[in-house]
Parts: C-alpha cells; sequence; structure tokens
C-alpha cells in the first residue's frame, strides 16, 4: 500500500469491497469476496491492519478511526449479500409462492348479536315466536295503549327522545306488544326484541340506547306461576343451573301484579336486576280489544346488555358501542 496516503488507501478498499459484494450473484463468489476482504490470513483488511504497526504515533489514530469504519462498511456488505443470494431468484412480475399467506380478517356478529340470537333461539324452543316493531313510535302504542296516563312522569320529555309532540324514539319494546295484540286475536306467545332509547347519562351500567328483549304470553288461564316457570326455565337454560333468581314486588302501569326480576350467579355477592314482569293489567287488554274476563296473560322484559355483560364478565356497557377491534376480537 502507497506509504504517502494511507488514509485514501483504505478509502478505496473499502470502495474495492463493497463493490465486490455487490457484484456478487452466488454464494460462490460472495465467499470468494470474503476472503479476499476479510480473510483472517491473507485478507487486505488483516494487512491493512497490521499497516497501523508502522505508522507514526500521531497518525494512528485517525487510521484506527477509518480503518474500524471500513472494515464495519464492508462486514455489513458481506451479511447484505449473504442474505441477497440465500433468497430464490424471482422475477419482478413473478408470484413467489414460498412467501407465506396473508389470512384474510373475517368479521363476525357483535357479542349484543350473538346474544340477541341465543334468546331468540331460547325463547323459540318454549314455543315463543319473534316479533319486531317501528323504533320511531307514537304516543298511542309507547305510552296511552300502555296504561300510561298523560301526567304519569314517564312521558316526561326529559326521559324521552320526543321527535313531535306525537312521535318519539321508542322507550321500550313493550310497544310491540300492543301492536300484535291489535291485529293477532289470543292466544298469542311472542317475544319482541330490538333497540330502545331514554337521554340516560352514559356510565359503566347505563346508555342512552340499548337492547331489549319483551316477552308475552295471553291466553285462557295464564296466571302468575307460568311467568315464573318461564323465567326460571330462562334462567337456568342461559345462565346455568347455579344461577339464582328471585321476584320482588313492584308497580309498572302496564301490569298487576309486577315484579322486579333479580338475578344472582354462582359466586357473586350481590343480586343484579335483569328487568321487570307482571301480569298484563286489564286496561291494556281493553285497548287492544281483549276481554280482561276472557283471557289473562303476562309480559317480561329483560336488558340483553346486562344478559351479556354477565354472561361474558364485562365491566362496562360502553364497551359494547365503542368499536374496539382489540374489546371485539374476543368474542
Amino acid at each position: 500500500m502507497s506509504q504517502a496516503d494511507p488514509i485514501a488507501e483504505l478509502e478505496s478498499l473499502e470502495s474495492e469491497g463493497l463493490a465486490a459484494f455487490a457484484a456478487a450473484r452466488d454464494s460462490g463468489a460472495v465467499e470468494a469476496a470474503r476472503i479476499e476482504f476479510l480473510g483472517q490470513k491473507q485478507g487486505r483488511l488483516k494487512s491493512a491492519q497490521e499497516r497501523l504497526k508502522s505508522l507514526e504515533p500521531s497518525a494512528k489514530k485517525a487510521y484506527g478511526q477509518r480503518f474500524n469504519a471500513a472494515k464495519r462498511a464492508i462486514e455489513e456488505a458481506l451479511e447484505a449479500a449473504k442474505s441477497r443470494v440465500e433468497r430464490p431468484s424471482i422475477a419482478a412480475d413473478a408470484i413467489d409462492v414460498t412467501l407465506p399467506g396473508l389470512m384474510p380478517k373475517l368479521g363476525h356478529r357483535h357479542p349484543l348479536t350473538q346474544t340477541a340470537d341465543e334468546l331468540i333461539d331460547l325463547f323459540g324452543r318454549f314455543g315463543f315466536q319473534v316479533a319486531r316493531g317501528p323504533e320511531v313510535e307514537d304516543v298511542r302504542h309507547n305510552f296511552e295503549a300502555l296504561n300510561i296516563p298523560l301526567s304519569h312522569p314517564a312521558r316526561d320529555p326529559v326521559d324521552n327522545f320526543y321527535i313531535t309532540d306525537k312521535t318519539l324514539l321508542r322507550s321500550q319494546t313493550s310497544t310491540v306488544q300492543i301492536r300484535i295484540m291489535e291485529n293477532q286475536p289470543p292466544p298469542v306467545r311472542v317475544i319482541a326484541i330490538g333497540r330502545v332509547y331514554r337521554p340516560d347519562e352514559p356510565d359503566e351500567t347505563h346508555f342512552p340506547m340499548f337492547h331489549q328483549i319483551e316477552g308475552l304470553m295471553v291466553d285462557k288461564g295464564v296466571t302468575m306461576a307460568d311467568l315464573k316457570t318461564v323465567l326460571r326455565l330462562f334462567a337456568s337454560s342461559y345462565l346455568g343451573t347455579d344461577v339464582k333468581i328471585r321476584f320482588r314486588p313492584s308497580f309498572f302501569p302496564f301490569t298487576e301484579p309486577s315484579v322486579e326480576v333479580d338475578m344472582l350467579w354462582h359466586g357473586g355477592d350481590r343480586w343484579v336486576e335483569m328487568g321487570g314482569a307482571g301480569m298484563v293489567d286489564p286496561n291494556v287488554f281493553r285497548a287492544v280489544g281483549y276481554d280482561p274476563d276472557e283471557v289473562t296473560g303476562f309480559a317480561f322484559g329483560l336488558g340483553i346488555e346486562r344478559l351479556c355483560m354477565r354472561r361474558h364478565g364485562i365491566k362496562d356497557i360502553r364497551w359494547l358501542t365503542q368499536n374496539d377491534a382489540r374489546f371485539l376480537g374476543q368474542f
């Protein structure tokens, strides 16, 4: 190597090494370039390193730094060349069938939809047919026919989403009961399922839009015992035989007597309210043209979100509407 400019010699050595590895087209050429530049006995870098011993002390530091940089660059070129020649050669426009395929992301039903479908299937085995109704309702079906008078606080605009004086977003799926009974003589055995709307402040257990499943059974001789039997069968079939159910006296304008339905899961430390139920009020029968002296019936309403949350251990109702793929992917 020239004694005049050792740094320039290192720069030339680095350029030649990079060019040699870039030009290598197979493993044999890569190995030949490695021996030439990085060989432990007669490699050109080894010779350049020996050159350091003959330099003046003042020139050793600059030469050593440039030598290290050249060595790193050539070693990186070696690794890049190895990776390149080890990959199969394919045309630019060809399909490399050796590459792993990309699995498509398949969608699936929302946990609330899954829960609703399971409830429809379960109550179908109990003999209940599915009924649906409009989400935008008139005040007659949402209040008047359900024995909720004009003075009742449930009709307050603060507690409802009114669209006009006569229409609103339904606050309960009981409206479907009225529509069914208006158009079908007894016997009736249906479940109504769908969204309902109430201007609640969102928190862990409340949301202004949620889902209900409403059950209605009307025939001669229907009693409270029938209601309790259906709900107990539902609880044990859907939630497990270790789930306890209790009924607390309550009041609803459209049922008399009325009860609140609470459930206690195995290992739980508190009862959770799941909905309301009771025997259909005679005034509701009169509003749809049924004779309360001829038929009796029961009705119940359960919150689908609460059933879904309790079954899957979901802590916050808002998670069900945030569309977080990490959360939804668990179902």
